[in-house]
C-alpha cells in the first residue's frame, strides 16, 4: 500500500500536482559533492586502466576474469615482446657481429624496461586501482542504497501530507453549517456523521504522517552519515593518488637509468659503423636552458669517442686555449667512464674549454683542482 501511495505521489509531483519535501541546503551540497565523487572516480578509473593497459582486448579479457574471480593469465609486456624478437634476430643474423652485438645489448635494456613496466602496472593496480573500484563497487552501492530508500521514505511523507490535507478539507466541508431554512432535519444527521467520519480520517491521517516523519528523518540521518563519510573517501584517495605518482615515479627513474646505462655501453663499444656525422639534436647555443632541461641526455656514440691518442693524454698538462674559457651549468649525472673524463652532478657550475682537434661533442671541464673530458650535451654553455 505504501509503495502504491508512493508510487502516485511521485507521478503527481512530475505533474505538479503534488507538493515535494524539500531537502536543506547541507544535503543537497552533501548529494552533489557525493555524485561529483563517483563520476569522476569512475573516469579517472576507467583512463588510468587505458594508461596500464591500452589494448582495450587485454583490458576486457582482464575484466571477465575479474568478473570469474580467476587469475589474469600472465601476459608479455612490450618491451618483453620487443626483446625477445631482437635476441632471436641477433641470434639468426650473428650474436658476434657488431649489429648482433648492439641487438643483444639493447634486447637486454628492453628486457629490464619491460620487467619495470610490469612492476609498476601490478604497483598502479594494487596501491590506486583496487581502492578506487573497493569504493564504487562498496561505499557507493551502500550509499545508492540508501539515498533509494530516502526518496521511498519521502515520498511516503509526501503521500501523508497529501491525505492529511485532502482530510482536513473535507472535514471542513462537512462541518458547514447548512441553512436551517433550505436543508431538511434528515440532513442535520447527515451532516454530523460525516463530520465525525472525516475526523476520524483526520485523526488517521495525522497519526500516520507522524509515522513517515519520523521513518523519513531517520533514513536522511543515516544517509546524511554516509554522504559525509565522502570527506574521508576523498582522504583515502588522495594517499592512494600519492602512492600512485610514487609508483610512476620510480617506473619512469628505472627506464631513464636502463636507457642510460645502455646509450653508454653503445657509446663503449669498439665495432664501428657508417652514419652521418650531423649532431641529432639542435647545437646547444640555440637551445633554451627549458628546453635543454626536458631534453634526454645522449651518451655519444663510437664516432664522438675521442681519438686513441686523446684519451692518453695527460690531464694536468692541459691548458685552456687561446679561445678562452666559459661557464657551463650541468644539466644531468655523469658518471665517468675512466680517469680521463670528469663525473658531474646535476646543477653544478663548471668551466669548461675546448682543445684544437678535439671531438666537438667533448669539451674539457674543470672543478676546482679536478680535470677530464665531459660531454657537452650535459651541459648549458652559459654567455
Amino acid at each position: 500500500a505504501l509503495a502504491t501511495k508512493s508510487c502516485a505521489s511521485f507521478t503527481e509531483e512530475k505533474f505538479g500536482q503534488a507538493e515535494k519535501t524539500e531537502l536543506d541546503a547541507h544535503f543537497e551540497n552533501l548529494l552533489a559533492r557525493a555524485d561529483s565523487t563517483k563520476n569522476w572516480t569512475e573516469r579517472i578509473l576507467r583512463q588510468t586502466e587505458v594508461l596500464l593497459q591500452p589494448n582495450p582486448s587485454a583490458r576486457v579479457e582482464e575484466f571477465l576474469y575479474e568478473k570469474l574471480d580467476r587469475k589474469v593469465p600472465s601476459r608479455v609486456t612490450n618491451g618483453e615482446l620487443l626483446a625477445q624478437y631482437m635476441a632471436e634476430a641477433a641470434s639468426e643474423l650473428g650474436p658476434t657481429t657488431p649489429y648482433g652485438k648492439t641487438l643483444l645489448m639493447v634486447s637486454e635494456a628492453e628486457k629490464r624496461l619491460g620487467a619495470a613496466e610490469r612492476d609498476f602496472i601490478h604497483t598502479a593496480s594494487i596501491s590506486f586501482l583496487t581502492p578506487l573500484r573497493n569504493f564504487l563497487e562498496g561505499d557507493w552501492k551502500t550509499i545508492s542504497k540508501e539515498r533509494r530508500l530516502l526518496q521511498n521514505r519521502r515520498l511516503d511523507l509526501d503521500a501523508c501530507k497529501a491525505r492529511l490535507k485532502k482530510a482536513k478539507a473535507a472535514e471542513a466541508k462537512a462541518s458547514t453549517v447548512p441553512d436551517f431554512q433550505e436543508t431538511r432535519p434528515r440532513n442535520y444527521i447527515l451532516s454530523a456523521s460525516a463530520s465525525a467520519l472525516w475526523n476520524d480520517e483526520v485523526d488517521k491521517a495525522e497519526q500516520e504522517l507522524r509515522v513517515a516523519q519520523t521513518e523519513f528523518d531517520r533514513q536522511a540521518e543515516v544517509t546524511r552519515l554516509l554522504l559525509e563519510g565522502i570527506s574521508s573517501t576523498h582522504v583515502n584517495h588522495l594517499r592512494c593518488l600519492h602512492e600512485f605518482v610514487k609508483s610512476q615515479t620510480t617506473y619512469y627513474a628505472q627506464c631513464y637509468r636502463h636507457m642510460l646505462d645502455l646509450q653508454k655501453q653503445l657509446g663503449r663499444f669498439p665495432g664501428t659503423f657508417v652514419g652521418t656525422t650531423e649532431p641529432a639534436s639542435p647545437p646547444l647555443s640555440s637551445t633554451s636552458p627549458t628546453t635543454a632541461a626536458a631534453t634526454m641526455p645522449v651518451v655519444p656514440t663510437v664516432a664522438s669517442l675521442a681519438p686513441p691518442g686523446e684519451a692518453a693524454l695527460c690531464l694536468e698538462e692541459v691548458a685552456p686555449s687561446a679561445s678562452g674559457t666559459r661557464k657551463a651549468r650541468v644539466l644531468y649525472d655523469y658518471e665517468a667512464a675512466d680517469s680521463s673524463e670528469l663525473a658531474l652532478l646535476a646543477d653544478e657550475l663548471i668551466t669548461v674549454y675546448s682543445l684544437p682537434g678535439m671531438d666537438p661533442d667533448w669539451l674539457i671541464g674543470e672543478r676546482g683542482n679536478k680535470k677530464g673530458k665531459v660531454p657537452v650535451t650535459y651541459l648549458e654553455l652559459l654567455s
